[in-house]
């Protein structure tokens, strides 16, 4: 063995020497870095079709607010002019001339449909998104809560089981009925108990998960139930959450068309109120586009929502980023 040693031409210091020890390089766990919203998006956006709904929704929802405010849209600027009403596209342009705005016609102010249907949209698409914005708000803080303290519990209960028995449509349209119809009266109504549904979602499930050894361990440690259920609970249900807003925000365009619909929308001209004006054009030869263009515009709108906040449920869910 020393003979070997010779004829590497190393000495026994050069060939042996004792390793260094650090205690915290030895627990370092060489894995590569995690990013949960980054793995989100990565799972998304390897479906083609999800980037094709997504540029879709996001074309809609500024065309919807950047068109109403470079156009200046006045549904009364035709009001006098009478050979202007009830136009079809193709005699829209030989009376105005060649624009944008004329390609689905003019309606019975002798405003151009085009404009009135994305003026409409931007009304829809801001209430749509502000009573989401509430409810969900409310509903999942107020629900994760409720299903860690008994106290709220029997209280929460006794309310959901008052209110929940009532239809909502009839509670949305008294509520509509006692109040100025406008875009604000709108939204308090839907928004007034539209929380109470979420938050007894939210709270079914913090009672499965919240016997869970982690939660427990928090107990045991003397961390604040308002903590175990923002830092341990909520983090955990977000693919739960972002699937239930999925469903929330198309349902309250779909609310606002219905009312507006059978007469008790607010007064701004919003997607259903233009329903509801042209609802004698569906049958009058001519004059369709009037009433189609912002029924189609109305569905687009809510089926890209759905379509978009459920693949992105599904792929906030972190089984599904192997």
């Amino acid at each position: 063995m020393e003979n070997n040693y010779k004829k590497l031409g190393l000495s026994e210091a050069e060939l042996f020497a004792f390793a260094d020890h650090n205690d915290l390089e030895s627990e370092k766990i060489t894995a590569p870095r995690y990013s949960y919203w980054k793995s989100v998006f990565r799972v998304f956006f390897r479906k083609k079709v999800n980037v094709v709904i997504l540029c879709l929704l996001v074309f809609m929802i500024a065309f919807a607010y950047i068109y109403p405010a470079v156009t200046h849209y006045d549904p009364f600027a035709n009001l006098l002019d009478p050979d202007s009403k009830h136009l079809s596209p193709v005699a829209a342009i030989q009376y105005f001339g060649f624009d944008l705005k004329w390609i689905l016609g003019a309606g019975a102010s002798g405003e151009p449909t085009f404009d009135a249907i994305w003026n409409g949209s931007k009304i829809s698409i801001s209430l749509a998104f502000l009573c989401a914005a509430i409810n969900m708000t409310i509903g999942v803080c107020l629900g994760a809560v409720w299903g860690f303290s008994k106290k709220i519990d029997a209280i929460m209960m006794f309310i959901y089981n008052v209110v929940g028995n009532v239809p909502v449509i009839l509670i949305i349209s008294v509520m509509a009925m006692l109040f100025a119809p406008t875009f604000w009266t709108m939204v308090f109504a839907l928004t007034v108990i539209g929380w109470i549904g979420i938050a007894y979602f939210i709270r079914t499930q913090v009672v499965i998960i919240r016997e869970r050894e982690y939660n427990l361990a928090s107990r045991c440690l003397g961390t604040s139930t308002v903590k175990i259920a923002m830092k341990n609970i909520l983090p955990f249900m977000t693919s739960v959450i972002v699937t239930l807003l999925a469903t929330e925000l198309p349902s309250y365009i779909s609310y606002e068309v219905f009312l507006s619909y059978i007469g008790m929308g607010m007064s701004e001209q919003s997607l259903g109120r233009m329903i509801y004006a042209a609802e004698s054009a569906m049958v009058t030869p001519g004059w369709e586009l009037e009433f189609w263009s912002p029924v189609a515009i109305s569905a687009i709108i809510t089926v890209v929502l759905y379509v978009v906040g459920q693949n992105l449920g599904d792929a906030s869910d972190p089984r599904t980023h192997m």
